[in-house]
């Protein structure tokens, strides 16, 4: 069998550190190349001498990234400025993730093959913003709604456009969750912790999983039908890992040591709105297709991070609530992203974003006054606009009328191909501007008006 070159970027992070360890344990099906920014973090790997080849240089380098494409039979887009680093450099964040998509698509379409090569991007759950109930349930095509301040959110939804809009033809998005590994228990805390609201919800996935999910991809390269490309898929483990943030809070203290939530923390630290998450109603999709996920339960993985921390992990036991919850408000008043920071007036924007209004945060109730309870396990989904039982050959411009009034603006094109997809059309959102986008990217991805990254957005 002839081997699969593999280009990979973002391989010593926690997904592309699983995929490169699955690839690497068959170099008689694989060639994989990895985009490596520092070669000290490979230094220890076992692949440093292995079959794998690495290119050391960044994603801000266009050049960097073409070495890595030129002759790659599926670029694995992984690398980028996550969370929280983002947060804390928005202007990198937008400059990393945009430009290394652009520059991946213009490496792709100098091929004389392009059509041939494929491109797997990782998108994300924050792409759809906030989600309240009784909408906390949600699919591909849902609008893509960047919650404010969120650069991460904003620079995803413009990568994954540029590769949706590329004329591409075999791309994918793949839109992933938050990933539950033990590093996760060992990282410090950030004052985003508390930008995430107690009464939303997250499908978690495990590093595993995602690690399989992809691999899998690979392993099939060569017989995946044209119906699976062009699309965008949401990234979850199943239904165990759909948790409230209460639940998710009270297992990650505990997973730690640590007394719960109503001992080391104020409930008025936490935001009540303006941050992601949802439930995937779609998840199962990619189940189907790969069947990635391993079947341990939510309750199973975290007893697994728990046993794989460091020993001296298992001290916080021992350390009193009150100087956790000190230490936790030292944390919450870190500016400028500290919710504690923004108290009195000290910063309005960022306190009407995250709690309406000072008012609203002052009349957050104790403990005992608040709802914990689940939100509803009984998916309540969006109507896009159009009747989403035709099958997409069926489409005509009525159904992308409907689904431009569904948005409140309008779809401005007078001819449509019937079930032609991938040929721009022009619209107008509610606010009148106008933009060029394909009926893909707008009906099944959610994408609308062109975001733009500006001064809300900086920190």
């Amino acid at each position: 069998m002839k081997k699969l070159k593999v280009f990979l970027t973002g391989a010593t992070g926690t997904m592309g550190s699983a995929v490169l360890e699955l690839l690497a344990a068959r170099p008689e099906r694989y060639a994989v190349t990895c985009l490596v920014r520092n070669p000290k973090s490979i230094e220890k790997t076992p692949y440093r001498n292995g079959g794998v080849s690495f290119i050391f240089g960044n994603l801000l380098k266009a050049a960097d990234i073409e070495r890595g494409v030129r002759d790659a039979d599926i670029v694995l887009h992984i690398g980028g400025m996550v969370s929280p680093k983002a947060d804390w450099y928005p202007d990198l964040t937008w400059r990393i993730n945009t430009g290394s998509m652009q520059a991946v698509v213009d490496a792709v379409k100098r091929r004389p093959d392009a059509d041939r090569v494929g491109v797997v991007y990782i998108g994300s759950v924050a792409q759809y913003g906030f989600r309240e109930e009784p909408y906390h349930w949600g699919r591909t095509g849902d609008p893509l709604r960047p919650v404010d301040y969120d650069a991460y959110s904003l620079s995803k939804i413009e990568a994954e456009r540029i590769l949706a809009e590329s004329g591409l033809k075999r791309w994918v998005s793949l839109r992933q969750t938050g990933i539950l590994c033990p590093q996760l228990l060992m990282k410090g805390a950030d004052p985003i912790t508390f930008h995430v609201p107690l009464r939303g919800v997250l499908e978690w996935t495990t590093r595993e999983d995602s690690g399989r999910l992809v691999a899998a991809l690979c392993d099939r390269f060569d017989d995946l039908p044209d119906s699976f490309w062009r699309r965008f898929y949401n990234v979850g483990s199943g239904a165990s890992y759909r948790l409230d943030n209460y639940d998710f809070e009270c297992r990650l203290m505990k997973a730690l040591g640590c007394p719960p939530p109503e001992k080391v923390f104020e409930p008025s630290w936490f935001a009540t709105r303006n941050f992601h998450g949802m439930w995937f109603a779609d998840s199962d999709r990619l189940e189907e297709l790969f069947h990635f996920r391993s079947g341990k339960s939510v309750d199973e993985y975290f007893s697994y991070m728990a046993s794989n921390t460091p020993a001296y992990f298992r001290l916080a036991r021992f350390v009193p609530a009150a100087l956790i919850k000190a230490a936790m408000k030292t944390v919450a008043r870190k500016p400028p992203l500290g919710t504690l920071s923004w108290t009195r007036g000290r910063d309005p924007g960022r306190t009407r974003a995250f709690f309406g209004s000072q008012a609203e945060r002052d009349a957050i109730p104790g403990w005992d006054g608040l709802d914990l309870s689940r939100p509803s396990d009984t998916p309540r989904l969006l109507d896009h606009g159009y009747d989403e039982s035709k099958p997409e050959s069926e489409w005509t411009l009525a159904d992308m009328e409907g689904a431009a009034r569904f948005r409140g603006g309008r779809c401005l094109s007078r001819d449509m191909a019937k079930g032609d997809i991938y040929t721009p059309l022009l619209w107008e959102d509610a606010e009148g501007r106008r933009f060029s986008l394909t009926p893909a990217s707008v009906l099944l991805g959610g994408h609308w008006t062109p975001v733009a990254f500006g001064r809300q957005e900086a920190t």
